[in-house]
C-alpha cells in the first residue's frame, strides 16, 4: 500500500503534476493560487491515501480534491479585495509556459484570452491541448461526458482564437 510511503507516492506525483495544475488553473485562473492548491491536493492525498476507494482512478479520485480546493479558495479570493489577472507575471512564469519561440506578447495574449473563459472550458482546453488526455480520460477526471468534453473544447478553442485574432488587430 502506498500509505505513508513518499518514495512509492512519488510517479503518482510526477504522472498527476500537470494534470492537477491544470485543473487549478482552470479553476483559479492564475498559476500562483494554482500552484499552491495543486500542491495542497497532494498533500491531502498522500495523507488521505486510505480514503481512495479505487486506487486504479487514483487520478480522478486526486482532481476531486483539486476542484474543492481550488473552489474554496476561489470562494475565499471573493471575499478578500481582488487585483486584475496579470498576464505579463503569468507569461513569466516557470510552471506553464507557452513555447520559447513565442514572442512574451504573445504569451500574454494567450493567458488573457485563457482568462476569459468560462472555468470548465479552461479546464478542459488545458487537460486536452497541455495534458493531451482523451476526450475519454477528460470526461473521466472532470465528471463530463464525452460529448460535453468534446463540445467544450470546441468552443473554448474558438474563443481564444477569436480573441487572439482580434488582440492582434488592435
Amino acid at each position: 500500500m502506498l500509505a505513508g510511503n513518499r518514495e512509492a507516492f512519488a510517479p503518482l506525483v510526477e504522472k498527476y503534476r500537470r494534470a492537477a495544475l491544470a485543473c487549478a488553473i482552470a479553476t483559479l485562473g492564475g498559476v500562483s493560487d494554482a500552484e499552491d492548491v495543486a500542491q495542497e491536493a497532494f498533500v491531502r492525498a498522500f495523507t488521505h491515501l486510505n480514503t481512495c476507494r479505487d486506487h486504479a482512478r487514483f487520478g480522478a479520485w486526486l482532481l476531486t480534491i483539486v476542484k474543492r480546493l481550488a473552489l474554496n479558495h476561489a470562494r475565499a479570493l471573493r471575499r478578500r479585495p481582488t487585483r486584475p489577472l496579470d498576464p505579463e507575471k503569468h507569461a513569466r512564469s516557470t510552471a506553464i509556459h507557452a513555447s520559447s519561440t513565442h514572442a512574451p506578447s504573445d504569451r500574454a495574449a494567450l493567458w488573457r484570452a485563457l482568462g476569459r473563459l468560462p472555468a470548465h472550458q479552461r479546464e478542459v482546453l488545458l487537460l486536452a491541448d497541455l495534458e493531451h488526455l482523451s476526450h475519454a480520460e477528460i470526461a473521466a477526471r472532470t465528471g463530463l461526458s464525452v460529448f460535453m468534453s468534446r463540445r467544450h473544447l470546441s468552443d473554448a478553442r474558438r474563443m481564444v482564437l477569436a480573441y487572439l485574432r482580434t488582440s492582434h488587430v488592435e
